[in-house]
């Protein structure tokens, strides 16, 4: 099993989300996130003084998914997400160990 964590775009949001429920996949995890990468933010006035913004909204998509699906929610992640334009986030795929489902105690891919 693998953890898919997706940065995007908040504008993104509503089009990976559905793009994602129509591939089947059983749960997700959504945050409203704020960070830096490339962007490196942007500056405003604020009574007369130069501030430099450099934490960009982002939203934060968590998925736990089987091996075998990894590489093809990868390539929707990354299509439906990108404009073409610095900023439009970053996948990553981490090892998971163990899952159970709390309510039942199933656990490994049954649980997800």
């Amino acid at each position: 099993m693998k953890r898919i964590t997706a940065i995007v775009r908040p504008e993104k949001f509503e089009e990976l989300k559905e793009a994602l429920f129509a591939a089947n996949v059983s749960g997700m995890t959504v945050s409203q996130v704020q960070g830096c990468g490339s962007q490196h933010g942007w500056k405003e006035y604020y009574r007369g003084t130069e501030v430099l913004l450099n934490m960009i909204p982002k939203i934060k998509f968590e998925l736990v998914v089987a091996d075998e699906k990894v590489e093809e929610l990868i390539d929707l992640i990354c299509k439906t997400a990108a404009t073409g334009n610095v900023g439009d986030g970053k996948v990553f795929v981490t090892p998971v160990e163990e899952v159970v489902r709390i309510r039942t105690g199933e656990k490994g891919e049954s649980a997800i």
